[in-house]
């Protein structure tokens, strides 16, 4: 398990050699470490770097307006959705105050990047996540639905409980993660979920069957170097003792709940809720 002391000396190892200012997406390069790895232990990248003592001003540095607008669409293109101002502060490579000084307020980086990567092939799929100027909008546009309008507010435990209808879908609790609106309530869910977070976690997937186990991929274990993982996906980790597996066949068990508590050592239990409550909480 990688701890704090761990990332820190990462980071100031790769300061040393690299130089600063050291951006994320070259740290973790370099490093071997997944972003997750670090959010585990800190707020933000920002925050990482402070506490390491390696410095992340750029005030010094000419800035190019094209690497500027590069780094805010890789991070639109990664967390599919609009970074707040915040949200970048904590996560980006350039201070926040060079956007104003090059692009004018926050709140007019979508459209300076709307024209940044006008007739780029390699941005569209970020460019289907900018909204379009109201002005662009058709007047036949329908408003947001009922449901997209109702988020919730009370807690979970708040909300009266109805009787079920046996013919109609049953969800999760609400989770709103990058697209997925409600928490898994199945193992096609937690596989889903992977399937959203695996390459942020190091995963590199090369195989999903329906026998046992159910994936195969590849993880990076030190720079340069990867490792094969068999992984057997559950909705709760005990489930895995409850179908018969064999222990001996499988390296990580992927679930929504970690409840097995006699779990043998061997076997890596990544809990997704875990996971999801990490990486939402560098999330405004």
């Amino acid at each position: 398990m990688t701890e704090r002391s761990d990332i820190l000396d990462a980071i100031r190892a790769a300061a040393k050699e690299l130089g600063a200012p050291l951006p994320r997406s070259r740290f973790l390069a370099h490093s071997g470490l997944t972003e997750y790895q670090v959010l585990k232990h800190f707020p933000g990248w920002k925050a990482a770097l402070k506490t390491a003592g390696v410095q992340s001003d750029e005030t010094n540095v000419r800035l190019d307006d094209a690497e500027m607008l590069q780094d805010w669409g890789e991070m639109v293109r990664k967390n599919r959705e609009i970074p707040t101002r915040d949200h970048y502060r904590r996560e980006g490579n350039f201070a926040v105050n060079s956007f104003a000084t090059h692009f004018g307020p926050w709140s007019t980086i979508p459209a300076v990047f709307r024209t940044f990567a006008a007739g780029k092939p390699e941005w569209a799929d970020v460019l289907a996540l900018i909204p379009v100027p109201a002005t662009q909008v058709s007047k036949f546009s329908t408003t947001p639905s009922v449901v997209e309008e109702m988020a919730p507010t009370a807690s979970v435990s708040d909300i009266p409980r109805h009787t079920k209808l046996n013919s109609s879908q049953t969800y999760g609790n609400p989770i709103d993660f990058r697209g997925l609106r409600h928490e898994p309530i199945n193992e096609n869910g937690v596989i889903f979920l992977f399937g959203i977070v695996a390459k942020e976690l190091g995963y590199y997937v090369e195989a999903v069957q329906a026998g046992f186990p159910d994936c195969e991929a590849k993880r990076q274990i030190a720079a340069g170097k990867w490792q094969r993982v068999r992984i057997e996906f559950e909705y709760e980790s005990r489930n895995f003792r409850d179908h018969g597996h064999p222990p001996e066949g499988c390296d990580v068990i992927i679930c929504w709940r970690h409840n097995w508590t006699d779990c043998p050592p061997h076997i890596e239990v990544l809990e997704l809720k875990s996971v999801i409550t990490q990486l939402s909480n560098s999330d405004d």
